[in-house]
């Protein structure tokens, strides 16, 4: 029985019920909406090699200050200190994803202030590889965690 239901052809919709899974999500086509866009804060030297590490169509700016963040952005904070941080998430709207970086030498006290003062990420150095996964693994959680929510409010206890 179990072979007769893997070895049906019929049209799958990729639903995760369907058999032909795995897919290839750069196959499918792009969601609607904005793409994600990372505007920093601080010295541009800080992220100059960034946006050839980013995923096709991300977008990086200079923000001049808190007050020129828009609430879909990720926003990252360079040479970022706890103080920079916790003004920042004062500020914010909470479901901003903030990403703090240190420098590499910062001892473990700058990362666990910035960490404590809200940041949603850490990177220690400015390799624009490791700085860009942190981005991409940032924003992957945010969406997982908000399709999370979504569907909890959907269910009855």
């Amino acid at each position: 029985m179990l072979v007769s239901l893997n070895s049906n052809r019929g049209h799958r919709d990729f639903t995760a019920t369907a058999t032909d899974l795995p897919i290839n999500p750069a196959s499918l086509p792009a969601a609607p909406g904005p793409l994600p866009a990372v505007a920093y804060l601080g010295h541009p030297g800080r992220v100059a090699g960034l946006p050839q590490h980013l995923p096709p169509g991300w977008s990086l700016r200079r923000a001049t200050g808190l007050d020129d963040l828009r609430p879909d952005e990720l926003v990252l904070i360079t040479a970022a200190t706890p103080g920079d941080v916790a003004r920042a998430r004062r500020t914010l709207p909470p479901a901003t994803l903030i990403v703090a970086l240190v420098d590499e030498e910062a001892p473990a006290e700058r990362v666990a202030g910035v960490l404590t003062a809200g940041a949603d990420a850490c990177v220690r150095g400015a390799q624009p590889e490791i700085l860009a996964g942190h981005l991409v693994a940032c924003r992957r959680r945010d969406r997982a965690g908000r399709w999370a929510r979504l569907n909890e409010q959907d269910r009855r206890f």
